[in-house]
């Protein structure tokens, strides 16, 4: 059985339906999307992400702490600097089919 039957075969309890709303009510914001698509490229720390997507680094952590709720993304400490990255592939392939399938003609 393919993974798409499997899923097809389940019913969706309360909880399983909570957290997809909240993955994609995560990805229907611009920021977030922005946010996620540099994590795609490397690892980042929140002082990287604000530079490099020209956002203040308030902005940066609140967003970061929304996506590490809903483990979107994962944190590693390295002396006082805390790098960010996509916590599985499944982000990125989620990421990555959002885009797809809007560039999609």
């Amino acid at each position: 059985m393919s993974e798409a039957d499997n899923l097809k075969s389940k019913d969706l309890d309360e909880e399983t339906l909570l957290l997809v709303t909240q993955t994609f009510k995560a990805l229907s914001d611009p920021t977030r999307v922005r946010i996620l698509h540099l994590l795609t490229q490397k690892e980042c720390a929140v002082s990287q992400i604000s530079q490099e997507l020209s956002l203040l680094q308030s902005t940066v952590s609140h967003q970061l702490s929304f996506l590490k709720k809903l483990r979107l993304v994962k944190f590693r400490r390295e002396g006082t600097s805390i790098y960010y990255s996509l916590e599985d592939q499944h982000v990125v392939s989620l990421l990555n089919q959002s885009i797809n399938h809007c560039l999609h003609d």
